[in-house]
């Protein structure tokens, strides 16, 4: 069920808080060992909660407005900030370290009435798409534990693509969100830049990387991420972006009902990518587009060539305009200062991707200022060009160039974020929407981009997909073991 559906029946007591909760419960219980997903729990304060949303619900007389997801069980990316939870992301040196405030966007979920379970896995500092760290280990892939479940939001990815959460909230400074979404087979919708404050994340945002940066929804089911979306939209009085003039908030939100298909142009971009995607993620792109395209759409193409610049445009524009390095977050942390030799030995508090984002940004630091100018640039030109290339319909890409990949192929491999950053430069909405499985049983999926504002646009479009294709696609049940004892014993 959706944590709409799930919301909806017990405010009509057709099941109790409690029994939902602890079914959820029971879920990551089963799941965990295998996966890796939840970090940390608050078990016993959530069956509190969701006591409490029993005896309010049956208190409430009729007609009385409720609290939209009262009752609903959760996760939250173990980054962002929920007060009494572990906020480190995966650094050692931060380990233990409990956040004595909630994040504005978990807030805004709790007043709505949702019962967080606890705090999901990422990767390191959220700096890499594999969910692993020398704090919490690695996060596995709920359709192949040899796969990666995705970064940096991974345990989220996890989490919600096993069943063991309706729906976790996120973060995306360069896919997040989208990678874990697409690898675990959800939904994930990263907002327009400034709907949703991104105050309470660790590692903290600066006025360099704000721009890149949103907290977003995850969930198993399409209906759900507009609503949620209203709930977490809005200024928080320290964001300066969600208090710009182009913040907009709930009030200034569309509906994703009142956009028709008929004409809506769908926009292709073809032979333009350091890394081409496989011939099953265009083929899953090009059954979306031929979907879309009998609703009434109107399919375009086109080619972009500055989009090869792409990634080193993103890392150049994240490098040099945040006012504090990855060296700088871990020394802040109260980590040793990491030299050359400690770089290049193995083992340590560190995984590899970390340790190689640290060398590339000492040696990123010798880049001419003339040159990281251009690149900034580029990413600039980039970024109004896509902009202006969706306009008033969406683009539908490939989240990355192949499905999930096995664990560690990643690592040093920029060019993996080949098909996600430009839509972090540009700022736009994407919604992230499961097209099923491959033959290999992995989830298939594309990216939807609208519009800067127009995230409603996007959400319309993953709903119809989720209609045409089914949406979240459960994971097949992990093979039964059995320990010899036991089965001595059953044979007699």
């Amino acid at each position: 069920m959706s944590a709409t559906a799930l919301a909806a029946a017990i405010r009509q007591r057709r099941i109790s808080a409690s029994d939902v909760v602890e079914e959820h419960i029971a879920a990551v219980q089963r799941v965990n060992p295998r996966l890796n997903a939840v970090v940390a729990d608050r078990f016993d304060a959530a069956r509190a909660e969701a006591r409490a949303a029993d005896a309010r619900v049956a208190a409430a007389s009729s007609g009385e407005p409720l609290p939209p997801l009262l009752g609903v069980p959760c996760t939250v990316k173990e980054a962002v900030a929920f007060a009494g939870l572990p906020n480190s992301a995966g650094v050692v040196a931060r380990g233990g370290v409990p956040a004595g405030s909630t994040a504005p966007a978990a807030q805004r979920l709790v007043e709505a009435g949702a019962i967080v379970l606890g705090a999901t896995n990422t990767s390191e500092m959220c700096l890499w798409v594999e969910s692993e760290n020398r704090l919490y280990g690695r996060t596995r892939n709920p359709y192949d534990p040899a796969r990666t479940a995705g970064g940096s939001s991974g345990g989220e990815g996890a989490a919600i693509g096993s069943g063991a959460s309706p729906f976790g909230l996120g973060s995306d400074i360069g896919g997040s969100i989208r990678i874990p979404a697409f690898c675990c087979g959800v939904f994930g919708h990263k907002p327009s830049r400034g709907l949703v404050p991104t105050t309470g994340s660790w590692p903290p945002c600066d006025d360099g990387n704000r721009p890149l940066f949103a907290h977003g929804p995850l969930a198993r089911r399409a209906e759900d991420l507009m609503p949620l979306l209203r709930i977490l939209a809005g200024p928080d009085g320290v964001d300066p972006l969600a208090a710009g003039s182009g913040a907009g908030g709930a009030a200034h939100l569309g509906d994703p009902a009142d956009v028709s298909l008929r004409g809506l142009p769908v926009l292709l971009i073809d032979e333009c990518w350091p890394l081409i995607a496989s011939d099953d993620m265009l083929w899953a792109r090009e059954r979306a587009a031929g979907a879309l395209a009998a609703a009434g759409a109107r399919v375009q193409r086109r080619r972009m060539p500055r989009l090869r610049r792409a990634v080193e445009s993103y890392v150049t524009t994240l490098a040099r305009t945040s006012g504090i390095g990855a060296r700088d977050v871990l020394f802040a942390a109260g980590a040793h200062d990491v030299d050359w030799r400690a770089l290049l030995r193995r083992g340590g508090p560190h995984t590899v991707a970390t340790r190689l984002l640290l060398v590339a940004e000492q040696a990123h630091a010798r880049l001419p200022r003339r040159w990281a100018e251009r690149l900034i640039e580029a990413g600039e030109c980039i970024a109004a060009e896509l902009s202006a290339a969706i306009g008033d319909g969406v683009l539908l890409e490939p989240t990355l160039a192949t499905t999930a990949p096995r664990h560690g192929r990643t690592v040093g491999r920029p060019w993996w974020l080949a098909h996600v950053v430009p839509f972090n430069l540009a700022g736009v909405p994407v919604t992230q929407t499961p097209l099923g499985l491959d033959p290999h049983g992995l989830p298939l999926g594309v990216q939807v981009a609208a519009g800067h504002g127009r995230d409603h646009v996007s959400i319309a479009v993953a709903l119809e997909l989720e209609r045409i294709f089914g949406g979240w696609t459960p994971p097949p049940a992990p093979p039964t073991t059995v320990r010899t004892d036991e089965l001595v014993r059953v044979l007699g």
